[in-house]
């Protein structure tokens, strides 16, 4: 049973979620906390494998809540679960160790997908928020119009999957495409992160956009 810690800074909105969370048969919300203080302590007593985080909170928001815990209890999965699209909070969450960033108009059997690709160590990104990452990195400096590539490396059956995981489909979604098994894909995203030194599925769909090997 994989443990969660919701954090928000509203009453029914904690209860909702963890009442949803609950009927699930692979999670379980064993607490809860109103800002990111009260998180922290909560955090280190109940060490949760996932951490649901909010943004904007009093006392602690959730970007610094985050930093916090990151540095602090490394080994937990922090997933940001925000109203806010702003791009100022999705790039500070990512870059200061947030694994996924998933939006609260998320349908719960989306959310619940995206948790269970998160313990098979996917970073769940709601997919308008997935667009605006790659936009961010859509123009490429001079060093790398400069260089080579290991994205050369790639075969054409590793360039689709790539450019579905840009479009934020899980391992599942795309094995259900290709007709394949969900371990095959697990497979070849192991190669593609290989192949493109980078350290997660994230990193890698804004590599080939740079390189101008998807469109955004």
């Amino acid at each position: 049973m994989n443990t969660i810690l919701i954090v928000d800074d509203h009453i029914l909105f904690r209860e909702g979620i963890t009442n949803i969370i609950n009927r699930w048969d692979d999670f379980q919300v064993v607490g809860e906390a109103s800002n990111g203080q009260e998180a922290l302590e909560k955090a280190h007593q109940l060490l949760p494998d996932v951490v649901l985080m909010d943004i904007s909170m009093p006392v602690m928001d959730g970007i610094q809540a985050t930093i916090r815990m990151k540095r602090e209890i490394p080994l937990v999965k922090i997933v940001i679960l925000t109203m806010s699209e702003e791009n100022d909070d999705l790039f500070a969450a990512i870059k200061n160790g947030a694994t996924g960033y998933i939006l609260k108009d998320t349908p719960s059997k989306r959310l619940h997908d995206q948790l269970r690709g998160l313990m098979r160590n996917e970073s769940p990104i709601s997919g308008i928020m997935a667009s605006k990452i790659l936009q961010e990195f859509t123009t490429p400096s001079s060093a790398e119009r400069n260089s080579g590539s290991p994205i050369d490396q790639l075969t054409e059956r590793e360039l689709g999957i790539l450019e579905m995981v840009s479009k934020g489909l899980t391992n599942q979604e795309i094995a259900s495409k290709l007709f394949l098994s969900e371990n095959t894909i697990k497979k070849y995203m192991s190669n593609i992160l290989n192949k493109l030194q980078v350290n997660n599925r994230v990193e890698a769909a804004m590599l080939a956009v740079r390189k101008g090997l998807i469109d955004h």
